[in-house]
């Protein structure tokens, strides 16, 4: 190392000074010769002598001043080591491969390590490896816990030709390799600080009666204060637990505020209210569902109840009796296990349908579109929103890409020669070119922007429309002017069906446009035996009425020869894990439809004795479609959430991309395993 050592700077020059001046001073005896030659003699003799001098002392004591210098750095850095040593923040220096060379004596406090242990880093701190130090790019700092403590490593890269580049005196050969110092700041307190500065913050929450009016109507009148009291009891009670501000704001409805730091706890304990709540009864017939709403991690309290009135929303709109917590853009779910309770009343649905008339009234065209893949239901949904249409002078249109063997005999009653429009079934491209500021764009039978049969039609106007039966997930349509979901009907047909009935009074259906809705509640009841209500049979007469015939649309419902074989080779091939839930696999080859035939098998599937649930998978168009069943012991909507999918407690889907079919039935068990040990999916 030491004949590396160079002078430099400074230092160098004012060592190079007595040879300059000796060289000036040979420059000068030039001209002192022309004048006299005994004082040039002179002169050149006593450069001679100069000349010898400095030559000797550069050469000498060149030499004697590094060794003096180093001596300097020595002592100098033994002060500044002693610095470090007594350095109040533990400090450590890392080699290339990451053992220690040196702490300070607060380290080895910490640690517990004296100043003799060379060994890797990683052994005191597992996060700190070899790789993390010698990474491409240098890692500032890494967060760790020392027993009870928390700290923050800062790390820094400690070169040695950089080390070399700041001394003006002194240069060194460059090297890659570097050192590595490393700074242990405790953070315990600011964590702690910062923890209970989190705990304090407030919580905002909305909690609904899902059911007030029907649970009153159930039972005599001087009952009914006896049961809102027993609910006021059960909300204050619960909430008061927690050191919450409960307030009444309507009949039905609390607004509550309480500390984060109890929101775990809550969480934890799942939000038993819902489930304690059912347990009042004083003569009621229909057991008492709440639904609550949490905001949390907003900009100010205003926008917690911001939030906490958009999981109350989303809450509803996935049928009631749950929990949903919005933090920020995080949504996390809790109970969903009832089924959604039908309301008798159509007060809803004579707003909506004045509603909608108002809207299609106040556009030149409209344009409707179920979700992908169409089925009978989104088919008839449609038909419906044309017939309404239709009634207001107004054109409409329906996007429909792909014609399954399922919906043809439907879609052809709907030709020219049948006295409609040639262009009434349009596909995406159409759709595009045609929707403007103007157009209403009404989306049917489903919520999700992604299972729309054009997903891009939503960002072409701010006039969307969405009429649904499906569970609201956090993927929503943003913005309709006018949303319709009602998770307790049967179908999207219900829905339009009942609609249709307050529109307007000049409103007729054709056989035709009554038997595509009456078969769209057909197929998604399974034949009037799943989630089928009072309101549901009601909306089928009124279709009756209207000229729909059972024995014309059972005809058009009929699967050909190769559906009917792959829905058999679908139940003869259903394997039953753990006792109670069959999975299978729908043959997709020759079929037109598979996906329509892997629904159909799911449905056979809960005819066999001890089935309380039902899975099949079709392989179709590069995705694994999963169609789910149970008939009242399994909530299927929860399981295929967890697979990215959703619907109702008994008919959900899901689909699966990435995958085979044999991975995706391991998906299914595990998350079946899964939820069975939580307790998340029976009722």
């Amino acid at each position: 190392m030491k004949g590396k050592i160079k002078l430099k700077g400074r230092l160098r020059n004012h060592l190079y000074w007595p040879l300059i001046a000796g060289a000036l001073l040979v420059l000068m005896n030039v001209p002192v010769y022309f004048i006299s030659r005994r004082a040039g003699g002179i002169v050149s003799g006593f450069s001679v002598v100069y000349l010898g001098a400095a030559f000797y002392g550069f050469f000498r004591m060149k030499p004697v001043l590094i060794d003096e210098l180093v001596n300097f750095a020595t002592q100098y850095g033994t002060v500044q080591k002693q610095l470090l040593n007594e350095f109040e923040i533990p400090y450590a220096l890392l080699d290339y491969n990451g053992k220690f060379l040196w702490v300070n004596e607060q380290f080895t406090e910490m640690t517990g390590k004296d100043k003799n242990y060379h060994k890797s880093v990683s052994t005191v701190f597992p996060s700190i490896t070899k790789e993390v130090l010698q990474r491409e790019e240098e890692v500032e700092s890494v967060n760790l816990k020392l027993e009870e403590n928390y700290y923050r490593v800062a790390l820094k890269r400690i070169y040695f030709d950089s080390i070399a580049k700041k001394s003006d005196i002194l240069s060194m050969a460059e090297s890659e390799e570097y050192l590595t110092a490393l700074y242990l700041f405790d953070e315990t307190e600011l964590n702690r600080y910062i923890k209970e500065n989190e705990d304090q913050k407030l919580v905002a929450a909305l909690v609904y009666i899902d059911n007030y009016d029907e649970a009153l109507d159930s039972i005599e009148d001087v009952k009914r204060s006896l049961l809102v009291a027993l609910i006021d009891r059960k909300v204050n009670k619960y909430f008061m637990e927690i050191d919450a501000l409960v307030r009444k704001i309507e009949k039905d409805k609390y607004f509550v505020v309480f500390k984060y730091k109890y929101l775990r706890q809550l969480e934890e304990d799942k939000f038993s209210l819902i489930e304690d709540v059912k347990t009042v009864k004083v003569g009621n017939e229909m057991a008492v569902t709440l639904s609550i709403g949490v905001g949390i991690d907003g900009l100010n309290y205003n926008h917690n109840y911001e939030l906490a009135r958009m999981a109350i929303d989303l809450a509803l709109g996935r049928g009631g009796d749950q929990v949903v917590v919005k933090e920020g853009e995080e949504i996390s779910y809790y109970g969903g296990k009832a089924k959604q309770v039908e309301r008798n009343t159509r007060v809803k649905a004579r707003v909506k349908a004045h509603a909608l008339r108002e809207i299609i009234e106040s556009r030149e065209h409209v344009v409707v579109m179920g979700h992908s893949i169409s089925d009978v239901d989104s088919l008839g949904a449609a038909i419906g929103v044309y017939c309404a249409s239709k009634t207001l002078g107004k054109k409409c249109q329906i996007v429909l890409n792909e014609v399954t063997s399922s919906l043809r005999p439907l879609v052809e009653c709907f030709t020219p020669e049948n006295g409609y429009p040639s262009d009434l079934f349009i596909k995406n491209d159409e759709a595009l070119l045609i929707t403007n500021q103007d157009t209403l764009v009404m989306v049917v039978d489903t919520n999700r922007p992604n299972y729309t049969e054009c997903p891009e039609l939503l960002k072409r106007t701010k006039t969307i429309v969405v009429f649904d039966h499906h569970r609201q997930s956090s993927e929503v349509i943003e913005n309709p002017v006018l949303s319709y979901i009602e998770p307790y009907a049967s179908s999207a047909c219900e829905m339009i069906a009942e609609v249709l009935q307050y529109f307007s009074e000049n409103i007729k259906l054709d056989p035709a446009e009554a038997d595509c809705i009456y078969a769209g509640i057909l197929i998604d009841t399974n034949n009037f035996m799943t989630k089928t209500g009072v309101r549901t049979f009601e909306a089928a007469a009124y279709l009756k009425r209207a000229g729909a015939e059972v024995t014309r649309v059972r005809k058009k419902l009929r699967n050909d020869m190769d559906a009917y074989k792959a829905r058999a080779e679908a139940v003869r091939h259903a394997e039953v894990y753990r006792g109670a839930f069959a999975i299978s696999v729908c043959p997709a080859d020759k079929i037109e439809s598979p996906t329509i035939v892997g629904a159909q098998a799911a449905n056979e599937l809960l005819n066999i004795i001890g089935i309380k649930a039902s899975f099949v998978l079709t392989e179709y168009q590069g995705k694994i479609y999963v169609s789910s069943r149970s008939i009242d012991e399994i909530n299927v909507q929860l399981i295929m959430e967890r697979l990215g999918g959703g619907g109702h407690l008994n008919v959900a889907g899901a689909q699966l991309t990435d995958c085979s079919i044999i991975q995706a039935k391991h998906i299914i068990q595990d998350t079946i395993d899964e939820m069975l040990k939580e307790g998340n999916i029976v009722e």
